[in-house]
């Protein structure tokens, strides 16, 4: 059994978690689907469910002991509530060693900086501990808010990717944005 992640900044923690974590994580989306529902692929009633968060979470640990996946959960310092999480996903190793990046975080929380905070601890050990080359986000051109986050952490514009992601029923276009670890280069 490996050693669960916990990495920290000066106001969040980012855990991963386990199965055991479901209720949470369903708390989570549950007091987030209004807000969450603009920018994710439309949800059925079974999503709702601690049992199919449990799957998830199970899926997400097998994920990540293949190295497939790198997912932390945020907290707020001292808080108990899960407030967003942060995935690097399809992570694929050989000569790519590149991943893409997606993230969500509760609507009472946007607008802090917390998200930027948080991103910029899962880059460094992206950068630091799996040895990633590439991150790739991939945005939906009116979320100013996330553009704002990858942005200020120095993503640069590759491209647009037209109608890319079905999101809440609708195909839509993603601009293509990374971030390369110079260190590797």
């Amino acid at each position: 059994m490996h050693k669960q992640i916990c990495l920290e900044s000066s106001r969040l923690q980012l855990k991963e978690l386990d199965s055991s974590s479901a209720a949470a994580v369903l708390a989570y989306y549950q007091q987030n689907s209004d807000f969450l529902a603009p920018w994710e692929s439309a949800r059925d009633e079974e999503f709702y469910t601690v049992s199919e968060q449990q799957n998830q979470l199970l899926r997400d640990s097998r994920e990540m002991a293949e190295g497939r996946l790198f997912k932390v959960w945020i907290y707020e310092k001292g808080k108990p509530s899960i407030i967003g999480f942060i995935a690097l996903n399809n992570i694929v190793r050989g000569s790519f060693q590149s991943c893409h990046v997606g993230y969500k975080l509760a609507g009472q929380s946007i607008n802090q900086g917390l998200m930027t905070e948080g991103l910029e601890q899962v880059i460094r050990y992206a950068f630091t501990e799996l040895h990633l080359h590439r991150i790739e986000a991939n945005i939906m051109p009116h979320n100013v808010r996330s553009m704002r986050v990858v942005e200020k952490l120095h993503f640069y514009h590759e491209g647009v990717a037209q109608k890319y992601l079905r999101i809440n029923g609708t195909w839509e276009d993603h601009v293509h944005m990374v971030l390369r670890n110079h260190a590797l280069e």
